[in-house]
């Protein structure tokens, strides 16, 4: 149990930021709330900081001030009563020092007191003992604040302290003035306040604006998700009713609720597909005409051509007893009867792949024995055009569930292109196979195209080149068909070519139904020799 538990720990820290980041991608809401909480987070720091910083030197500055005007006030009282003091000996100073230390406490209400000689005055017998109250011990004071006071008679001077006791930490602030004592000289009166009344009010004060502002961003984050929700939930209905009508739902609609700008979208989307799918109607109607009449065409010219195809046969079977022009005119229709018919097959073929009716007969293949085949029967062509047909089958040679018939047709396809474009080159022609695909290559090294004939290449009837004329018989729709031969089993062809050094054709294809045939067992474009041309 412990190693599950860490391997799980481990599963969610490791996946934790790519689940956020996609919840952050897909939901609208959690985005608005994110961005409007933090947004206000940092707005209410940058207030909060500046209102609390605002408050303490207020206080600060108005506790300060009390200090010092109670300060002044003591120190008056204490020079009234040396002044008024008639003293013969120590004692009598000692006497006068002490009356005024209380009346000093009286009028400042601080117990915080310190009296020292100052530094430049010669030795007197009179002059009474230094003292200093317990929190004002320890270097509180400091030397700095001493060599000001000394030297500034008539003037106050403060400093911020730190008083440890018993209580804890205190903060304060102390002021020292100059003081005379007749007879004796000057002396240096110290009284320390206590700020942690207002160190205490700042604190609450604090502790009132972080909760007020937690409260704040909470409420700020409720009404933010409350708002987003208003705004996302017909936005998420929209999108969904987008989604269904691209998927083929066309009677799918947008409610329309109220005069706002979703409900303006909503009837726009409606009316567009409402649009869309009278247009598309009318579309199906003419794709249902057009292919039924190809198909009808198609079958009714099979009679007359059947017809035509016995009378060409008779009369070439006996060209021999015509003269020359006669005879080349019965060798022309003979060759263009035999294109008729197949134009007429790929036309059917065709129609039947726009009706979605065209269905496989599967069984277990071995894809090299069918390519062998096929370039079997091609071979006396190729190297009759100087192109001969070199077979690599490293693999291919396990068994795959296809429709052999379909196969054989786009292979021929492949291969009858490469002899009438291969320019007297050699053809190479590879097999291979994975776990879950096999694949067929058919190269040449003929004049090839450019890329952009590639895109155009599996459109029917299309030639890259308008002037050059078809050797081999072709209908324009060799390419086609084979691209459809492989849709349907749910394979690919893919073409790799280049102006002056040959195309590439690539037919990959799953060995079982329903299992993806994942990465082609060969590589599309042109490796070793082959890519030197």
């Amino acid at each position: 149990m412990p190693a599950l538990w860490g391997r799980i720990r481990t599963y969610d820290y490791r996946n934790l930021p790519r689940l956020a980041w996609h919840a952050w991608r897909r939901s609208l809401q959690m985005r608005t709330v994110i961005i409007s909480v933090t947004l206000s987070l940092v707005a209410i720091i940058i207030v909060g900081t500046y209102l609390s910083w605002s408050i303490s030197q207020d206080l600060f500055d108005s506790r300060l001030k009390q200090s010092l005007a109670a300060s002044a006030r003591a120190q008056v009282v204490a020079q009234q009563i040396f002044d008024s003091a008639d003293v013969v000996d120590r004692a009598d100073v000692q006497t006068v020092v002490s009356q005024a230390t209380v009346a000093v406490r009286d009028a400042s209400s601080s117990s915080w007191l310190a009296l020292y000689r100052s530094a430049d005055q010669d030795n007197n017998p009179l002059s009474p003992q230094d003292f200093t109250s317990a929190e004002l011990g320890g270097g509180v004071i400091t030397n700095d604040l001493r060599d000001a006071v000394s030297a500034g008679a008539g003037r106050q001077y403060w400093q911020s302290i730190e008083v440890v006791g018993a209580a804890g930490s205190q903060p304060g602030v102390i002021v020292g003035s100059l003081t005379t004592i007749p007879g004796v000289g000057d002396y240096e009166l110290y009284i320390g306040f206590d700020f942690s009344q207002a160190a205490a009010t700042l604190a609450f004060i604090q502790q009132v604006l972080w909760f007020s502002g937690i409260s704040l961003l909470v409420l700020i984050g409720a009404i933010a998700w409350f708002v987003a929700r208003l705004v996302v939930v017909p936005i998420r209905t929209a999108a969904a009713t987008s989604r269904e009508f691209a998927a083929g739902g066309f009677d799918e609609r947008i409610p329309v609720q109220g005069e706002d700008v979703m409900a303006t979208l909503a009837q726009s989307f409606n009316d567009m597909a409402d649009s869309l799918q009278a247009q598309l109607r009318e579309l199906s109607a003419i794709s249902d005409v057009r292919e039924r009449f190809v198909s009808d065409v198609s079958h009714e010219l099979r009679t007359p051509l059947a017809t035509m195809r016995l009378a060409s046969d008779v009369v070439f079977e006996n060209r021999g007893s015509l003269d020359a022009p006669s005879r080349r005119s019965v060798e022309l229709l003979h060759k263009q009867i035999g294109r008729f018919e197949d134009l007429l097959t790929d036309l059917l073929e065709i129609s039947r792949y726009d009706a979605k009716t065209a269905a496989l007969t599967r069984e277990p293949t071995n894809l090299v024995t069918l390519t062998e085949d096929v370039v079997a029967s091609m071979q006396t062509l190729a190297e009759g055009r100087g192109s001969p047909i070199v077979i690599s089958s490293p693999g291919g040679h396990c068994e795959a569930e296809i429709d052999p018939r379909r196969i054989r047709r786009i292979i021929v396809n492949l291969v009858g292109n490469a002899v009438e474009h291969g320019e007297a080159k050699p053809i190479r022609v590879e097999i291979d196979s994975t776990a879950t695909a096999v694949a067929v290559v058919v190269e040449d090294s003929g004049v090839g195209m450019g890329q952009d004939e590639v895109t155009h290449i599996f459109e029917r009837f299309w030639r890259g080149d308008p002037s050059r004329q078809r050797t081999l018989g072709g209908t324009g729709l060799g390419l086609a068909i084979a691209w459809e031969d492989a849709r349907v089993h749910d394979g690919a062809i893919d073409v790799w070519a280049e102006a002056g050094r040959g195309a590439r054709f690539r037919l990959t294809l799953p060995r079982t139904p329903g299992v993806p045939a994942g990465e082609s067992p060969l590589a599309l474009e042109p490796t070793g020799q082959g890519a030197e041309r």
